[in-house]
Formats: C-alpha cells, sequence, structure tokens
C-alpha cells in the first residue's frame, strides 16, 4: 500500500506541473471549458483540459459551485424529445442502431463528462469531495438530485466490490492511515493512539477496511471485531482497558462491534454487506474454531421512537425511560436506569421487530442494514452502551445481529421479499410475554 502511494504521488506530481500552468492559463468560464471537453476529439488535449477544470473547480467559491451544478443539472441534462423520437424509431425497427441512438439520448451528458474528468490521474477522489460538495447543496437545491443520480451511477460502477481490496489494519499499518481510522470512527470514538492500539493490537482484535486502487491511503468503510468467549453483553465490556486478553485459540465468537463509513461523498454506494460477508469468510477460514459470528449494534432510532410514543400517543412510560436516559446522560448516574431493565428489552425487540415504516421496513437503519444483509435479530441488552451517545440515541440499549452462515441466503430472500424480520428464539419468547408491569416507583427528576 505504501508503494502504492508512492507511485500515485510520484505520477499525480508529474502530472499537476506539468498541467498546471494550463489551468492558470486558461481564462474562459469553467462552463466553457467543459463545454470544450465533451467535444475533444484529442487524448493529450482532453486530459490537459480535463486537468484545468478540476483545479479550477478547486477554487470556486461556494455560490460559484452552486452555480456550477445547475449548469450540470440544466444544461447537460438529457433532451427529452430526442428520447422520444429515438424510443419510437426502437419500438418500430428494433435494430441495434436504434438501440444505440435510444441508450446516448437517455444518457445526460454529464455522465459523459465526469468520466472524461475522471481520466486525470488523481481525478476520482476529486469527484468524490465534488459529490460531497453537491450533496451539501441539495437540501437548498433539490433538483441537483438530477446531477445526484448520476453520481451514483458512475461510483456504483467505479467502486464496485471487483475493484475493492480488503486488508486488514493492524499496529504496523502506515501511521497516515491509523489516524484516518481514529477521526473516521463512527459509532464509539477512538480517544487516542492508545486506545486505537488496544483495539487493533491484541490477537483477540482485528480490524479490516476496504481500499480501492486510486484511493489507497483513503478507507472506504472499516469494520472493527472482538474476538470473545460467547456474546458480550455491553460495548464497555468489549472496550475496557483493564480487560483480560483472550487467545485466538481460546475464542468461540466474533463479534462485530463497530463499522463506519469514512467517505462521505460516497454516501449511498454500498460496502458495508460485502464487507461483512467476506471479513465472516475470511475468519471462518483462518479461524474454523469460531462458532457464532454476531454484532454487538446500537438502536439509533429507538429514543426517537419513544419520544414519538410519549408526544403522540400519550405514552408516559415511555417517556419515563427516556426521562431516566436523560439524566443518566447528563450527570453519569444510571441508577435511574435499573429500574427498566425488562421493560428497555421488551420495548427495543418490539420496535426492533414489529415496528415498520409504509414500505414495510423496520423504521430503525441499523436493523435494516443487517437485516437485509441476512442477519437476524439475536438478543437485546439494557444498559450495554452508557456513552452519552449511546444513551441518548439508544437509551442505553444494544442489539446483537447473528449471521448464521448456512442462513444467511434465506434470512435475506425472506425479508427482502416478504419483509420478515428473522429473529431468535429468545426474542420470540420475550416478545410472547409481553410488556412487563412496572413496579411503582417515583418520577424521575434531574
Amino acid at each position: 500500500m505504501t508503494r502504492s502511494r508512492f507511485l500515485t504521488d510520484i505520477l499525480g506530481t508529474i502530472f499537476e506541473r506539468r498541467y498546471s500552468a494550463m489551468a492558470a492559463s486558461d481564462k474562459r468560464p469553467i462552463e466553457e471549458m467543459c463545454g470544450a471537453l465533451l467535444t475533444s476529439t484529442g487524448e493529450v488535449s482532453g486530459l490537459k483540459l480535463a486537468s484545468a477544470i478540476l483545479a479550477r473547480y478547486g477554487r470556486l467559491a461556494e455560490d460559484q459551485k452552486q452555480s456550477f451544478f445547475r449548469y450540470l443539472t440544466e444544461e447537460l441534462d438529457v433532451d427529452t424529445e430526442a428520447i422520444e423520437a429515438c424510443a419510437r424509431a426502437y419500438g418500430e425497427t428494433r435494430t441495434p442502431e436504434h438501440l444505440e441512438q435510444l441508450t446516448r439520448a437517455s444518457e445526460p451528458r454529464r455522465q459523459e463528462l465526469l468520466r472524461r474528468l475522471n481520466q486525470v490521474p488523481g481525478a476520482t477522489p476529486q469527484l468524490v469531495a465534488m459529490r460531497l460538495d453537491l450533496l451539501e447543496c441539495l437540501p437548498q437545491h433539490p433538483a441537483f438530485g438530477r446531477t445526484d443520480l448520476d453520481f451514483v451511477h458512475l461510483f456504483s460502477s467505479w467502486f464496485n466490490r471487483g475493484f475493492l481490496v480488503l486488508r486488514r489494519i493492524d499496529w504496523d499499518t502506515p501511521a497516515n492511515i491509523l489516524e484516518k481510522i481514529i477521526q473516521y470512527e463512527a459509532v464509539h470514538a477512538i480517544d487516542d493512539w492508545d486506545d486505537l492500539r488496544r483495539r487493533i493490537e491484541p490477537d483477540d482484535r482485528h480490524c479490516f477496511a476496504y481500499f480501492h486502487p486510486v484511493m489507497p491511503d483513503e478507507p472506504l468503510i472499516f469494520v472493527e471485531v472482538a474476538l470473545s468467549k460467547g456474546v458480550p453483553q455491553s460495548v464497555q465490556q468489549v472496550l475496557a482497558e483493564d480487560r483480560e486478553h483472550l487467545a485466538e485459540t481460546q475464542a468461540d465468537t466474533a463479534v462485530f462491534y463497530s463499522i463506519s463509513n469514512c467517505q462521505r461523498g460516497l454516501s449511498g454506494i454500498s460496502f458495508g454487506n460485502s464487507l461483512i460477508k467476506q471479513v465472516v469468510e475470511d475468519l471462518s477460514r483462518d479461524l474454523p474454531h469460531l462458532k457464532s459470528f454476531v454484532t454487538l449494534s446500537p438502536v439509533p432510532g429507538f429514543a426517537r421512537w419513544l419520544g414519538m410514543l410519549r408526544n403522540k400517543q400519550g405514552d408516559e412510560d415511555a417517556g419515563d425511560i427516556l426521562d431516566a436516559a436523560v439524566l443518566a446522560a447528563k450527570t453519569g448516574e444510571l441508577a435511574a436506569l435499573d429500574d427498566f431493565g425488562a421493560e428497555l428489552r421488551y420495548r427495543a425487540a418490539h420496535y426492533l421487530v414489529d415496528e415498520k415504516r409504509q414500505d414495510g421496513l423496520p423504521f430503525d437503519p441499523v436493523a435494516r442494514f443487517h437485516l437485509g444483509n441476512g442477519a437476524l435479530v439475536h438478543d437485546v441488552h439494557a444498559k450495554a452502551d452508557i456513552s452519552v451517545n449511546g444513551l441518548e440515541q439508544s437509551c442505553g440499549v444494544m442489539v446483537n445481529y447473528l449471521y448464521d452462515l448456512a442462513r444467511v441466503e434465506q434470512n435475506h430472500e425472506e425479508f427482502t421479499d416478504n419483509r420478515t424480520v428473522v429473529q431468535s428464539r429468545g426474542i420470540q419468547s420475550l416478545l410472547r410475554g409481553g410488556l412487563p408491569e412496572r413496579k411503582p416507583r417515583k418520577a424521575v427528576t434531574g
């Protein structure tokens, strides 16, 4: 990976120096430069012009970027009349020639512009950054979503699974990449280098990341894995500084306790499903004594759902749980949650299994991801994440999703085709028992 970075830097520097003069001297508006690139027929002149456009874009102010995206959206859109004419012609003849004309007419010209820009060495990460700028404009300019569809279409091809490289992240990984693992961790913050070392150096801790050859120093997504005996019931148990280290041969369970997407400009491009499946396959091969593969996942929509129950349905019991979680997050005093353990587990299981959106999918985004990946809801735990973020988002609840290798494909099909949330017998039993009766208690204050 270091060698790849070295070669990339050399090529990028040579190209940058060669064409930087042109980028600075071309005074045409960027829209005019794009039009010229789309009609360019020379390979070398096209590369020079594409390099100049990317350099110019990098110097644009925010309002100028919005004007550029407006140009992409409106001026480089499809010609609907041409599509209709080509569709009629193809409908009458069904010839390959008319199909080609229809295909060309149906593709916005901005796709070809992005392809030509991407021919510049080092352009791909610049285009990823460009898309991030576009995403930040979307709330104020929803029409730009038409352009975003083309970014997603192209990125889905450029970053498909066949191009990705799985690397293990360990203490010998180059420091610049380790710094980015600290920076990009999105679930359980890494406090410092010592904290990172505890997560990747011991034999019972693993971290894997996907990379793309054109972005060799930029992880796209990574997952942290703990090897354990049995299924841990809290993330504090997994991340404890004074925990007893376990030899790989003593472990029977692999716990995926954090998965983080790194490139916001690639949001909507799915890497997580193939990452987990490949890591499960690799660990199964290298450590055949592992019997279970589970997650220890947050339930980020749970507190919001409880708030909806209180505010829209008048469920004061749900409000009591929220108040206790807020108090615990503010003060660090967890005693307020002690009386709600059984109720939290039941409500969380009900939320994950039974509460659905209009399209029949679960409310919770993490649930949708793992269930769509073929996992099943295995267990739920109260006071499993007592960090401020864990208490505020999930009231401290975490869930195990089980990846049963013999049933992953079947579970995936049941969820995709029938919206079936596959669950363990333990979860089924928990739900059959109904909402636990609450003991009389004083109101939570703080």
